[in-house]
């Protein structure tokens, strides 16, 4: 048995220089959104949703998504539609277009799978 942690299976990157405009901000998911690391994820994210007008999650490098994952999606996207805040799904692959889709969730995201913001 090893006396090492796990490393974390999930990290972000929040694009700052598009919350200097306090319309834009772009959150890049890196690794596997699954249940004991998604309040990652829902602390960062709430604390842009009363500053910000639209919230981008790109996906491109989430390797898995658990239900614990989806709930904090959907969780936060219910919270941010309460503040008059976008929130929306960029580059989801096939793993979550499929648990999006077998949740009966994909309509509400589909428009959103391809990369149609600018980020620098």
């Amino acid at each position: 048995m090893s006396d090492e942690a796990p490393a974390s299976p999930f990290t972000l990157d929040t694009n700052r220089a598009a919350l200097l405009s306090g319309g834009l901000a772009v959150v890049r998911c890196h690794g596997k959104l699954v249940s004991g690391v998604t309040d990652v994820l829902y602390k960062e994210v709430s604390q842009l949703i009363p500053g910000t007008k639209r919230i981008v999650l790109d996906l491109t490098d989430l390797t898995h998504m658990d239900s614990m994952g989806l709930g904090t999606v959907v969780r936060l996207y219910v919270s941010a539609k309460a503040a008059g805040c976008e929130l929306k799904l960029i580059n989801f692959g096939q793993r979550v277009r499929h648990l999006l889709s077998i949740s009966n969730l994909l309509s509400l995201f589909a428009t959103t799978g391809e990369y149609d913001v600018p980020i620098h």
